[in-house]
């Protein structure tokens, strides 16, 4: 046994409540895959997380895109850390030198959810079923004309407003709680969040409405967790392919070849659904105007048995939202 494959595994993330427990989750998934190896944590901290009030999209030279992932790529590239975990959705679809995306686990929860403040918790929240097709406006009928919805993401605000385009959006930055205490203290009258970061936090209560296609699609490799490491780090390579999940990795490659391909950055207003159909993958994804009243709609059913066939789906799906225009909607 060579002494690399007795060092420990430096695992670094993010520090936030929800970034650490998908380090101690991916850390649980190598105990288990390789008891062999010890498991640390290197929590670090990102320009996303220490300006809390520009919005994501100002941040950084890039348009936002990586403001949560360069400063943990760096402490792989300069051998800080050894596998660094990111929210798949803000991994930006661009390969950095040096670094290779090695595996990705079993998702969790794809949607998106309308949260209310807690006081209204319980007399107003909406019950529907999981089937995925209750019309939206059933869900936002929840809010009055004119009210405010807490979210920075161009994504959510398209989608939101090609319904209700009478509703106000305020920037919400900051950790999950943050954000709902915000909400609880009045300063928008709801959220828009993703279902899986509740969930890890265990703040399942706090969902008022549940968001879901076909009126809302939830933004490209939501509820994946992105595992790297470096290319040229055979041993952890190996250790990590152990954790690789091939229905999400397909799944999520399919998302991330539409964003790709779209040459959309991760702050797009962008939606993807894919969903397994026997031994095939459907694959949906929109692409909206920032204001919501245009919107492109492209939809591929194909078999897919590995990655060039996930690919292949993604770019399928590309190439019809480019035809029918939809280029001019993300450069604009």
């Amino acid at each position: 046994m060579s002494n690399e494959s007795l060092q420990p595994i430096r695992i670094a993330t993010r520090a936030s409540r929800l970034a650490m427990w998908q380090a101690e989750h991916v850390r649980d998934l190598l105990n288990s895959a390789a008891p062999e190896r010890s498991v640390e944590i290197v929590p670090l901290s990102t320009i996303g997380d220490r300006d809390k009030t520009a919005a994501l999209t100002r941040l950084g030279d890039s348009g936002g895109v990586g403001v949560f992932t360069r400063e943990i790529q760096a402490a792989l590239l300069d051998r800080r850390a050894d596998v660094a975990v990111h929210s798949l959705k803000d991994l930006p679809t661009n390969p950095v030198e040096g670094l290779t995306l090695a595996a990705v686990p079993p998702r969790g929860a794809v949607f998106d959810v309308l949260v209310l403040p807690e006081k209204r918790v319980g007399s107003g929240q909406l019950v529907v079923g999981n089937e995925g097709v209750q019309p939206l406006h059933s869900v936002f009928c929840l809010l009055p004309s004119g009210a405010s919805i807490g979210s920075g993401s161009p994504r959510r605000r398209a989608q939101v407003l090609h319904h209700r385009p009478d509703l106000q959006f305020v920037e919400a930055r900051g950790n999950v709680e943050t954000r709902l205490r915000k909400l609880d203290e009045g300063e928008f009258d709801a959220l828009v969040l993703a279902e899986a970061g509740l969930n890890r936090l265990e703040l399942f209560e706090r969902i008022s409405a549940p968001l879901r296609p076909p009126f809302f699609l939830p933004a490209v490799g939501q509820g994946a967790l992105g595992i790297e490491c470096r290319s040229d780090d055979e041993t952890t390579r190996e250790v990590l392919s152990r954790l690789i999940d091939r229905a999400t990795l397909y799944a999520v490659l399919a998302e991330r070849t539409v964003l790709s391909t779209l040459r959309a950055g991760c702050h797009a207003p962008l939606g993807v659904w894919t969903r397994p159909e026997g031994e095939s993958l459907r694959l949906t994804a929109v692409v909206l105007s920032l204001d919501g009243v245009q919107r492109f709609e492209s939809e591929r059913l194909a078999s897919v048995a590995s990655d060039a066939d996930a690919v292949a789906l993604g770019q399928a799906v590309a190439d019809d939202l480019l035809a029918q225009g939809a280029a001019a909607l993300l450069t604009s």
